[in-house]
């Protein structure tokens, strides 16, 4: 697979919220690998913003199963599974594709069934292109990011303009 297949996402939205639920159930996606800084929340945050826990809420309600696959710590990712009551994993290593693994595993999905979620071409959008999963790339939910994140976002902005050319 070249480079460029392995980091296009499948589909770009600006926000979370943005991105349609009935689109991917006609897609037959029936779970969704969702990254939680800057994806869901500020990095850093701890409280979500309202549009994004209405649409966690209505995925829920629509029978998608949900997981949290996160390079953060452990309390920040135990605090949202609690606080959502979803599973997830902290210090997922992204791109390695163990967490994606383990969390298809847990869903009991098939590859096909399931979509990633995530604000970084070279984690999320890698990491789930690796393994044959529906990639979706969300604009960051806020510029306040680690200092490596910030130098990669450069990286990644100049890769989305050749891939939009």
């Amino acid at each position: 697979m070249s480079l460029k297949r392995k980091i296009t996402p499948c589909l770009m939205a600006k926000s979370l919220p943005d991105v349609s639920l009935d689109f991917l159930e006609k897609k037959g996606i029936r779970g969704l690998i969702i990254d939680l800084d800057n994806t869901l929340v500020p990095w850093g945050g701890f409280e979500l913003p309202p549009r994004v826990e209405a649409w966690i809420k209505e995925a829920q309600s629509r029978g998608f199963k949900i997981f949290l696959v996160s390079n953060a710590l452990e309390e920040r990712v135990n605090h949202f599974r609690e606080s959502l009551d979803i599973p997830g994993i902290s210090q997922a290593q992204k791109p390695r594709r163990g967490a994606f693994r383990l969390a298809l595993a847990q869903m009991g999905l098939e590859k096909n069934q399931v979509a990633v979620v995530g604000d970084q071409l070279f984690t999320d959008v890698w990491g789930g292109n690796r393994l044959g999963l529906f990639t979706v790339l969300v604009s960051p939910v806020n510029e306040k990011e680690l200092f490596f994140t910030r130098l990669v976002r450069r990286i990644e902005r100049r890769v989305l303009k050749r891939l939009k050319a």
